[in-house]
C-alpha cells in the first residue's frame, strides 16, 4: 500500500519523511532492543519518493520552530506491506493516519491519496448498490436522482413527517432522508417514524409502481443499530443512513456488511478533517476508505455551496466517486448544501454526469408554490442542462423553475 501526503516541515523534507516511515510502522524516537535489520527490511515503511514543492517563512499550525525561519512543503510517498495490518481497515488507518498528526517535525500535514493493492479488491466486496444499485432500487434510468431532506430538522411529529413525505411522493420525488440531527427524539421514535413512512411509500409504490427511496438515519450504538436495521427492512425500506464519521469505520462496515440497504454516508464533521489545507485528509483518499467499507451513496457538497468548500474540490469529489476503484461498484455523489435548480447548469458543465443524487433541503421544501413544485423545478432545471438549454432560457420555458429562479436567483 503507497501514501500520498502534503507535508510542511522546519527540517529537511527527506529527514521528516524518514520519521513519517518510523513512527509509522517498526520505529520510535530511538533504537530499541529486537528492532533486526531483518525485521526492518521486512515490516518498515519505505519512503518512495520525496518532491519539493515551495518554501514559506509561517508555519501553517504548531510544531517545531525553524532555525532559519523556513518551512518546507512537499510532496512525500511512503509505502507500507500490507504484513503490517492485513484487512484490518482500522489499523490501516492507524497506520495512514494516527500518531502523524502529533508529530512535532511536522507543521503541516494531509494524507492526499491512498494506492491500494489488487487483493484489497477481492477481499473487500465494496458498495451492494452503488450507482447502478440504486438507479434499479429508485426506477431512475438516467437522469440524476432528486432528493430532498425532511426539514425542519427535528421537531415534525411521525404524521407531519409522513404528511410531508406523501405531498413529495405525489410530486415525482426519487429520494427522501431524514436529517444527521434526528435519529429517534421524543415525538419522532425511530421505529413509529419508519413504520408511519412506509406505509405512505408503499402505499404510493402498489399505486404508481414507484418505491421511493427513503434514508432513516439509524446512528447510533452497535446493537441499536442493527435493530433499526431490521426494523427498515421489515417495513419494506431500501436505505439507512449513517453519520459516518460519528459512527466509526468498524460500525459502518458492520452495517455495510448486511448487505440488505443501500446505505447512504453522511459525511457531518467532514470540515473538521479536511478544511485546513494543510491538516487532515483529501477526499481523493477519505472517499477511499469509505468505499471499502461498503457504502454505496457519499456526500460531496455542491456547486456554489452554502458552506467553505470550493466548486472545484467539489468537482473533483464527484469524480473522485465516479472513478473505478478495482472492479466494485461506483459509489453515488451526493450533491447537497444550498442547492436548488440553478446550480444544475455549472455541474453538469464542469462534470459531465447525471449519476448523481442531487439533493435540495431548502430548494424544494421553500418553493414559493410548494414543495410539489419545487421537485419539478430540479427535475426541469436538469432537463435544460443536459439539452443545453442557459439557466436564463430555461427560466423563461418553465414555469416551475421560473418561480424557483425568483426566489433563489439571487442568492
Amino acid at each position: 500500500m503507497k501514501a500520498v501526503y502534503y507535508i510542511e516541515t522546519p527540517y529537511e523534507p527527506e529527514a521528516a519523511a524518514a520519521v513519517l516511515a518510523g513512527e509509522q510502522s517498526s520505529g520510535t524516537f530511538v533504537a530499541v532492543p529486537g528492532e533486526t535489520e531483518a525485521l526492518k527490511q521486512r515490516f518498515a515503511a519505505r519512503v518512495e519518493k520525496v518532491t519539493l514543492l515551495e518554501t514559506v517563512q509561517q508555519p501553517a499550525i504548531p510544531g517545531a520552530i525553524s532555525k532559519t525561519g523556513v518551512y518546507n512543503r512537499a510532496r512525500v510517498e511512503v509505502s507500507w506491506s500490507i504484513e503490517n495490518f492485513g484487512y484490518n481497515l482500522p489499523v490501516m488507518l492507524s497506520t495512514l493516519q494516527g500518531n502523524l498528526y502529533e508529530i512535532t517535525q511536522f507543521t503541516g500535514l494531509k494524507l492526499m491519496d491512498i494506492e491500494l493493492p489488487p487483493s484489497f479488491g477481492a477481499h473487500f466486496k465494496g458498495p451492494e448498490f452503488g450507482v447502478e444499485g440504486c438507479r434499479k432500487l429508485t426506477g431512475v434510468a438516467s437522469r440524476p436522482l432528486i432528493g430532498t431532506i425532511i426539514k425542519p430538522s427535528v421537531g415534525l411529529s411521525v404524521t407531519e413527517t409522513a404528511d410531508l413525505v406523501k405531498t413529495l411522493a405525489a410530486a415525482g420525488i426519487d429520494f427522501i432522508k431524514d436529517d444527521e440531527l434526528l435519529s429517534s427524539s421524543a415525538n419522532s421514535k425511530f421505529e413509529d417514524r419508519v413504520a408511519g413512512i412506509m406505509k405512505v411509500i408503499n402505499k404510493h409504490a402498489d399505486k404508481t409502481g414507484k418505491k421511493i427511496m427513503y434514508a432513516f438515519n439509524l446512528s447510533g450504538e452497535m446493537d441499536e443499530m442493527l435493530r433499526r436495521y431490521e426494523t427498515i427492512v421489515k417495513h419494506g425500506g431500501t436505505c439507512a443512513m449513517i453519520s459516518i464519521n460519528s459512527v466509526g469505520l468498524s460500525g459502518v462496515k458492520k452495517i455495510c456488511d448486511q448487505r440488505q440497504l443501500a446505505i447512504h454516508a453522511h459525511r457531518n464533521g467532514w470540515g473538521m478533517l479536511t478544511r485546513h489545507p494543510l491538516l487532515g485528509i483529501d477526499f481523493r483518499a477519505y472517499q477511499k476508505i469509505w468505499r471499502l467499507a461498503g457504502v454505496d451513496q457519499l456526500h460531496v457538497n455542491g456547486i456554489q455551496n452554502k458552506f467553505w468548500e470550493t466548486d472545484d474540490s467539489v468537482v473533483a469529489s464527484i469524480n473522485a466517486c465516479l472513478t473505478k476503484l478495482f472492479d466494485q461498484q461506483n459509489v453515488l455523489p451526493v450533491v447537497s448544501s444550498g442547492q436548488w435548480g440553478g446550480q444544475a447548469f455549472e455541474t453538469w458543465q464542469r462534470t459531465q454526469t447525471q449519476d448523481l443524487l442531487y439533493m435540495a433541503g431548502g430548494g424544494i421544501l421553500a418553493h414559493p408554490m410548494g414543495p410539489a413544485a419545487g421537485v419539478t423545478a430540479l427535475q426541469q432545471a436538469w432537463s435544460a442542462a443536459v439539452e443545453g438549454s442557459t439557466l436564463q432560457e430555461a427560466a423563461a420555458q418553465y414555469r416551475e423553475f421560473g418561480k424557483s429562479a425568483e426566489k433563489f436567483g439571487g442568492k
